[in-house]
């Protein structure tokens, strides 16, 4: 998936969008569509984070104001991260009421029975669908891979100081494979001091240990130009060569370990503050080292992927759902649009639960709500044409 997200960026980068022989392929129809379709989606995201921005806001206004948050952080720190952090999370639900809005409203105007007229097939008439959902679906993809991720940050760091969401700062009985054949333990770490107590670092040699370090405290330089650079406080250094021992001791000892205060301590949500080039190197690292942990953000990086690709997905369902005219109007098809696009995210958040909790392929985990709504997206565009 990774090779398929970077050709398409590749190909959109390569593209010269003022070229003649590419804009002369987008038809007067095509723009017609292309402009309803993202205007009424970027609509249906001003209006519905609107709204959530005022309940969000009448639900913490008292913590607020006993935590003393000002005005600014309030704007600029939350709120500023706020809005595209949950656009882009619901912008499947976004697709899918903009498809199924100004569709059916084409419907009822007879547009929709002109161009069919004319002898414009259905699939002619979904190319400026699909056009409008590649848009949203590299714009969402580059804003939740890149962009949303620092927001995170300042977002969450916002929470923990005036929402009194609780964070973990401390970590115990931490070990991990620093390097091939290095291994690290502390008994108890505070990541707000960055200080470990009861340290130990064991290396080995074709399953011989030949070395064995130990420190009461080690402390993370936080200013040092370099990463990775510890100091350990009261340290013991066993040396193994052969029959002889060789040890060293004393007080403070500058010294470079490979590990950071981020591969120690884990806090909810931590996998939403990292990039996806960043997902992909703390993944590699910490298979390297044996961890465990990283369900979560195996599923975080698919994820990414799998929900841009979802906005072809329910652009079908819902241009297929509304492209009819029939008494009623757009009720019965939004009421369906707003069933299945709720049904796709909760059906994302089990999968990804599972996959956690239940040892579910994290890649299969991300990909099930496509590969079933892919299905559905398939039977409608075969009826939509009767």
């Amino acid at each position: 998936m990774k090779e398929i997200a970077q050709r398409i960026l590749s190909i959109i980068k390569g593209v010269k969008w003022n070229d003649a022989n590419f804009l002369k392929h987008i038809k007067l129809l095509d723009w017609y569509i292309i402009k309803k379709f993202i205007g009424t989606y970027f609509y249906a995201i001003a209006l519905i984070i609107s709204i959530s921005i005022v309940f969000d806001f009448n639900e913490h206004m008292s913590k607020f104001a006993t935590n003393h948050a000002p005005w600014q952080a309030i704007v600029f720190d939350y709120y500023a991260n706020f809005i595209p952090y949950f656009a882009n999370l619901f912008s499947p639900l976004f697709v899918f009421i903009a498809v199924i809005f100004f569709t059916s409203k084409l419907a009822g105007n007879s547009e929709i029975i002109a161009m069919l007229a004319c002898g414009t097939s259905f699939r002619r008439l979904i190319r400026p669908y699909m056009i409008s959902a590649a848009i949203i679906a590299l714009l969402n993809y580059y804003l939740g891979a890149y962009v949303i991720p620092h927001g995170n940050i300042i977002r969450q760091n916002f929470e923990v100081l005036y929402k009194n969401n609780t964070k973990n700062t401390t970590a115990q009985n931490v070990q991990l494979q620093v390097a091939p054949g290095v291994i690290a333990y502390i008994q108890t770490y505070d990541n707000i001091t960055k200080r470990g107590y009861g340290f130990s670092l064991d290396k080995f040699e074709d399953k011989k240990l030949i070395s064995h370090m130990t420190a009461s405290t080690i402390q993370y330089d936080t200013i040092a130009e370099e990463h990775n650079h510890w100091r350990a406080i009261n340290y013991k250094i066993r040396t193994l060569k052969g029959l002889r021992e060789h040890i060293e001791s004393g007080y403070d000892l500058d010294t470079l370990i490979m590990m950071e205060p981020m591969d120690l301590v884990f806090s909810k949500g931590q996998q939403e503050t990292f990039t996806s080039p960043e997902l992909l190197r703390y993944i590699s690292k910490q298979k390297d080292r044996g961890s465990s942990n990283v369900v979560q953000y195996e599923v975080e990086y698919h994820k990414r992927i799998a929900t841009s690709f979802a906005s072809f997905i329910l652009t079908i369902i819902g241009a297929s759902l509304s492209s009819r005219k029939r008494k009623g109007g757009m009720g019965v098809y939004l009421g369906i649009g707003l069933a299945l696009s709720f049904t796709y995210i909760l059906l994302q958040t089990v999968s990804a639960t599972f996959a956690i909790n239940a040892g579910t392929p994290s890649m299969l985990a991300a990909w099930i709500p496509n590969i079933l709504y892919a299905f559905i997206a398939y039977f409608c565009y075969r009826q939509a044409p009767n």
